[in-house]
């Protein structure tokens, strides 16, 4: 029988895959140096390419932005550790775009010549390369789970709003007990998850909690944009 290669990939609500590896910003040991943190991991295909870089550029520039909604960045591809550092001074020293310039890359990035990460993170997807990774983007929540997973192909450059959308969504939705409708945005009404008890469904019928039903399972209520940032930005 011909054999088939299998593809892992890591599930959400599993816990983020363990590895150690050598990175632009030294050793690191992974979900556990990230603990208490939400990370963005996400791996790009390859060094010196142009889509790359404008992500990165646009990653690094949005750096501070993340870390204030205590998230943390790492990236990968399965370029050499020589290899990334040289791309990285090439984006500080070289290119300009859209406005960014002089940008450098603080956050760490995977060496992963082996395809070891890669693979455990399903990054490697045959239809599209065997040699690259795809755009894969995983958010992991301060306890090591996967909360998103989102794979984008070699030829599409990410939305970076959408991204940080994702990251106030997901962080909203834990700390209110809520859920976020379709293009939530901090500020808009949130839904309210439908009531578990015949008593809590009454309530809110009767309108003895703050929300709008249009009916039993679909209420939404109102959180300002400011209570949400309040809640998940670090001043």
């Amino acid at each position: 029988m011909e054999e088939t290669n299998q593809i892992s990939l890591p599930r959400i609500g599993e816990a983020a895959p363990e590895f150690k590896a050598v990175t632009t910003q030294g050793d690191i040991n992974f979900p556990a140096d990230y603990k208490g943190s939400w990370v963005i991991l996400f791996s790009h295909p390859a060094d010196f390419t142009p889509v790359c870089t404008s992500e990165f550029m646009t990653f690094a520039t949005m750096e501070d932005q993340f870390a204030q909604a205590n998230c943390k960045l790492v990236g990968l591809s399965v370029d050499g550790l020589y290899s990334h550092i040289a791309w990285l001074r090439t984006i500080k020293e070289k290119i300009e775009y859209k406005g960014m310039k002089n940008v450098e890359v603080n956050f760490p990035l995977i060496e992963d010549i082996t395809m070891e990460v890669a693979k455990k993170y399903g990054m490697i997807q045959p239809g599209e390369s065997n040699t690259k990774a795809v755009r894969a983007v995983f958010v992991i929540d301060p306890k090591g789970i996967i909360r998103t997973v989102i794979y984008y192909p070699l030829s599409l450059g990410r939305n970076f709003d959408e991204l940080y959308r994702v990251l106030l969504a997901l962080q909203t939705a834990d700390a209110f007990n809520v859920a976020t409708p379709a293009d939530w945005r901090p500020g808009d009404p949130v839904i309210v998850p439908p009531a578990g008890s015949c008593g809590t469904a009454k309530d809110r019928m009767e309108g003895k909690e703050e929300m709008k039903c249009y009916d039993w399972f679909f209420c939404t209520k109102e959180i300002s944009e400011e209570k949400v940032l309040d809640t998940i930005l670090k001043k």
